[in-house]
């Protein structure tokens, strides 16, 4: 049996880690200094691939579910979001097409049965039914 393959590594650096963070504080009005046990999960994080647009993708995923109360407000907690394993989840389900896709064209009206004279004979008919259901409703 195979093992799965690691994901890919991506080179990060210094900078990449505080736009990350910035990022973090200033969508959930934190104000959290980058102490070094969190600029480790931040590098592993980022290390994996992931991006600020997947960051904020994330955040603003967790922050709708904790407002619908789906979601408990730990969810965001720094140490909980950089779960590499959580935040994949996160992402996915976010990413996850809970709605149909609107239908790209209406249909074709149906195309008319028949000539002219056959559909007023059809309406002639539909009028009296709806004549004799009326006067039967009295």
């Amino acid at each position: 049996m195979s093992q799965p393959t690691p994901p890919a590594s991506f080179p990060v650096d210094a900078a990449a880690i505080d736009q990350a963070h910035q990022l973090y504080c200033q969508l959930t009005g934190q104000s959290l200094r980058l102490a070094f046990d969190r600029e480790r999960m931040w590098f592993e994080l980022l290390r994996l691939g992931y991006s600020l647009q997947d960051l904020r993708t994330v955040i603003t995923y967790l922050q709708r579910e904790i407002r619908s109360q789906r979601r408990n407000v730990g969810a965001l907690k720094l140490s909980n979001l950089l779960q590499p394993d959580r935040f994949e989840e996160d992402l996915q389900i976010r990413r996850v097409r809970l709605r149909t896709p609107a239908p790209t064209r209406p249909a074709p009206p149906p195309a008319p049965a028949g000539s002219i004279a056959e559909q007023q004979q059809g309406r002639q008919r539909a009028l009296e039914c709806l004549r004799q259901i009326k006067a039967a409703l009295r």
